[in-house]
């Protein structure tokens, strides 16, 4: 069940890509797929189906749901050059953070951090908000929590505090 769930989100992207951003459609399609995102996992854990290829599926799922908006919003709003330089330094935070985890864990390290699931789920309400409020201030918001998040799972990944690795 987790898994369809899953992979209904993938088909959600293909949707996505033929709908026009901004439209009805786009959202009902994008709103589905946050859906989706949400349950996948809450299902896994409740019906004890969890396994690192539901894992794997999921993080895949969630990487075409982004490049898929990317390609269809990007286009679509006029983003500052300086929000620009915010996203790309929380990136490089984020690498720097996976990368200290590959060397001092010598495994993958993602911590799964209430702040984390905020950045995401700010992040994905700045799509659903940008007609009604513009790009910049939903933004704004989704990078200061995600600042926050990505400087806690530095913090948390070099003091070994973190709870299990990803697929753990």
């Amino acid at each position: 069940m987790a898994n369809s769930l899953t992979i209904y989100r993938i088909v959600l992207c293909v949707v996505l890509l033929i709908t026009d951003a901004f439209s009805p459609a786009f959202f009902l399609a994008y709103a589905l797929a946050g859906l989706t995102d949400m349950l996948d996992g809450y299902v896994a854990r409740k019906t004890n189906s969890a396994s690192e290829f539901g894992t794997r599926l999921d993080s895949i799922a969630d990487l075409v749901l982004v490049i898929v908006c990317l390609e269809k919003l990007l286009p679509a709003i006029d983003v500052p050059i300086w929000l620009w330089a915010w996203v790309a330094a929380i990136a490089i935070v984020k690498v720097v953070n996976m990368a200290s985890g590959l060397v001092v864990e010598r495994r993958l390290v993602m911590p799964h951090t209430v702040a984390n699931k905020m950045a995401g789920f700010a992040t994905f309400l700045v799509p659903l908000a940008i007609p009604l409020l513009g790009v910049v201030s939903p933004a704004i918001i989704a990078c200061v929590v995600a600042t926050f998040a990505a400087i806690q799972e530095g913090h948390l990944i070099r003091t070994g505090s973190f709870g299990p690795a990803v697929g753990d």
